[in-house]
């Protein structure tokens, strides 16, 4: 089987593929316009977010008969029309959770402590100490926007630090430790949010002006899913108006953002895409895709 690695892969499982007797080509930094050019002669081939898979490449791509996205979301895919024409896609979501959830508790602390802000006044070599009053995070009211993989691993974490943890899942009846709840409930009562689901049709602008005026005056909230599940315009309103305390946002609608208002703002803290972006979590999905492209030859 012929494979291309569209995106960054660890070199040690590009290996390991060819161990077990695939044909690997790297092109790790193909562009969208030389694609449908190159990978109509594989039957394989592995993305990460830098990739997007729609329809006309698949539509050029006779021969493709597996698409692996190394990380969670599928949304850089149009899978189910890949799964129409007997395409097997596949993703690593177990791989990426705890760097994922690491990024979200971390961002929570730095909004408490305001530490982005304390940071940059004593590297301008001011020492103002009461300007940078914060909270602790203990004792306070997580709301968890989604519990899959990701979120179940940020409850972990905000559990033993002495938050309380509530969540809304539509797609979950119960879970051990969490208090399940309405999106309305839980707007009403976080004193930060969280988001880990998908972009899908449904979540897509969910978190828009009539919700930010639903929730908790002070809040902070937190987006390390998926860049257009907050609408970044209303959020916007909110973070001016004083609705929304503080937000830290590693996902935006367009990546990169064409409109830079939002990072302007002292109360926003945010990062380009990096959740994953750890040496475990680079580690764990390469392994992953190796694993899965290895069995799905053998079938």
């Amino acid at each position: 089987m012929k494979v291309l690695i569209c995106d960054k892969t660890e070199k040690e499982y590009i290996e390991q593929m060819r161990a077990a007797g695939l044909t690997v080509d790297v092109r790790d930094d193909i562009t969208p316009e030389e694609l449908p050019n190159v990978l109509p002669a594989y039957d394989g081939m592995v993305v990460r977010s830098r990739t997007k898979v729609r329809q006309a490449l698949i539509d050029v791509c006779p021969n493709l008969k597996v698409i692996v996205r190394g990380g969670a979301g599928l949304d850089t895919i149009d899978h189910e029309y890949a799964k129409s024409k007997g395409i097997a896609v596949m993703n690593t979501p177990l791989a990426n959770s705890a760097s994922v959830a690491e990024l979200a508790i971390g961002y929570m602390l730095m909004m408490a402590r305001s530490l982005y802000r304390a940071t940059a006044s004593v590297k301008a070599e001011k020492w103002d100490k009461k300007s940078f009053d914060g909270d602790e995070i203990g004792g306070k009211t997580l709301g968890l926007i989604g519990v899959g993989n990701i979120g179940k691993e940020v409850a972990k974490r905000a559990t033993v630090m002495g938050m309380t943890v509530v969540a809304y899942d539509p797609y979950v009846k119960e879970i051990a430790g969490i208090k399940l709840v309405t999106l309305d409930e839980l707007l009403a009562q976080a004193d930060y949010i969280s988001l880990h689901l998908p972009k899908t049709k449904e979540s897509s602008g969910m978190i828009g002006a009539e919700q930010f005026a639903k929730m908790k005056k002070g809040v902070r909230i937190v987006n390390c899913a998926r860049g257009g599940i907050i609408d970044e315009n209303a959020l916007y309103e909110a973070l001016t108006n004083g609705t929304v305390a503080g937000a830290a946002l590693d996902v935006f609608s367009e990546e990169p953002p064409t409109d830079w208002k939002l990072l302007k703002l002292d109360n926003v803290i945010g990062s380009p895409h990096i959740g994953a972006a750890t040496k475990e979590a680079q580690a764990r999905v390469g392994a992953e895709v190796a694993d899965k492209l290895i069995a799905f030859s053998k079938n």
